[in-house]
């Protein structure tokens, strides 16, 4: 079974959970075994949104998962990035996982998105779904949809 990792930094825009809970629900449909490394407000509000554990199952602390990680461990990382951090943290996770990448890059500043679209495209070779989105999840949800059927379609994932 393939695997996937999922990261979540600050849970500050509301658009971020619901989107967590959509990706993982996605990616499993499409076969993945999917891990959610988190900071522990983000899993809060996971546990809270899922409580029966129908989507998210498999969780770790983000600190905490990274001193575990090896090139293979995964086969997909999906990043949530609206700050400065989860930049810095989907980066380090790329550059340590070595793997097909998503980031999931979204922010209510214009300047700010372009910022974090810029640094990420710099840093590594990730897919990017981007918007400017904070409250509205489906701008974020649509671009994503069809970034993993391009994706499926050239035989990526």
């Amino acid at each position: 079974m393939k695997k996937a990792l999922i990261l979540l930094g600050c849970p500050e825009s509301p658009s971020q959970t619901p989107m967590a809970v959509y990706v993982t629900y996605k990616l499993k449909k499409m076969g993945y075994e999917v891990t959610t490394a988190s900071t522990p407000s983000a899993m809060k509000l996971l546990e809270v949104g899922d409580p029966a554990e129908l989507y998210i199952q498999n969780k770790v602390d983000i600190d905490s998962c990274i001193e575990k990680l090896d090139k293979g461990t995964f086969d997909l990382l999906v990043g949530f990035i609206h700050k400065d951090a989860a930049v810095s943290y989907f980066v380090t996770f790329y550059s340590i996982l070595d793997t097909k990448s998503i980031a999931i890059v979204f922010e209510k500043d214009a300047d700010k998105l372009a910022e974090f679209i810029d640094t990420v495209s710099e840093s590594t070779d990730a897919e990017i779904v981007s918007a400017r989105a904070y409250h509205n999840p489906t701008p974020l949800r649509v671009k994503f949809d069809k970034t993993i059927k391009k994706l499926e379609e050239s035989n990526v994932l």
